[in-house]
């Protein structure tokens, strides 16, 4: 087994929403660009893109790690480690037969990996709860004004965590119908319609994307907060399109 760099934490495979989904493997870990040294890429067998021989320890470092847990994953699902590559358009270019997504935040990464007979593509985010003051003053950049106004009163009691899950959720949503559409969308492209506390939401297409993926469609996303850091999750089945 390809040992672990300095730079980042035991592997844990712990699954965090209450349901589980059938054929998927979530691998998290825990990373530190301080711990970063030259030969970490080498020693666990994956290879730092030409795009980063540049990058700052930091930017390396997440990459690594969202690479060392993806392997985990996509072993745990099909039995041989595989590193997706970096493809030109700088999004994981996943093994033959399977679907994933990486994320990365504040010292913690995370990949999960699926069956594509199970999903076609999978849509994951990790993103540190905003205070308050900080939310509110990004509230028009990321909720809708139909938005705004149907969650008057969370953006009024707790702004920190309704705009904390909306960025996250659109930001999983555009992870998986990107793979699907080779589209770019944005936050005024996607609304949230309804979140509930046992971890569940509801997120509708404003745009249209391709010819399975237009306006209006809705489509259901998991969230979970810990550690102060709020994980969404936009799976996409295989009979998920018009």
């Amino acid at each position: 087994m390809t040992r672990l760099p300095l730079c980042c934490s035991p592997l844990d495979d712990h699954w965090p929403w209450a349901q589980e989904l059938a054929g998927t493997r979530l691998v998290s870990t825990r990373y530190d660009p301080r711990a970063f040294t030259a030969d970490a890429f080498p020693d666990c067998q994956i290879l730092l893109p030409p795009e980063l021989t540049d990058a700052a320890d930091k930017r390396k470092t997440e990459y690594l790690a969202g690479r060392i847990c993806a392997r985990a994953a996509v072993k745990y699902i099909t039995g041989h480690a595989a590193v997706p590559a970096l493809g030109a358009d700088r999004a994981p270019s996943w093994p033959t037969g399977t679907a994933g997504s990486v994320t990365h935040s504040h010292g913690w990464a995370a990949a999960i990996v699926a069956h594509r007979h199970h999903y076609l593509s999978l849509g994951l985010d990790a993103e540190a709860l905003l205070s308050d003051s900080r939310a509110t003053k990004l509230a028009q950049k990321i909720l809708t004004k139909p938005e705004r106004q149907r969650f008057r009163s969370e953006l009024s009691a707790r702004p920190g965590e309704l705009i904390t899950l909306a960025f996250s959720v659109k930001e999983s949503l555009f992870k998986a119908l990107y793979p699907l559409t080779r589209k770019r969308f944005y936050f005024e492209d996607a609304e949230l319609l309804e979140w509930t506390e046992g971890g569940y939401a509801t997120v509708r297409l404003l745009t249209d994307l391709s010819r399975d993926w237009r306006a209006g469609q809705q489509l259901t996303a998991w969230h979970h907060e810990q550690d102060g850091r709020l994980l969404s999750l936009v799976p996409v089945a295989v009979d998920q399109t018009c």
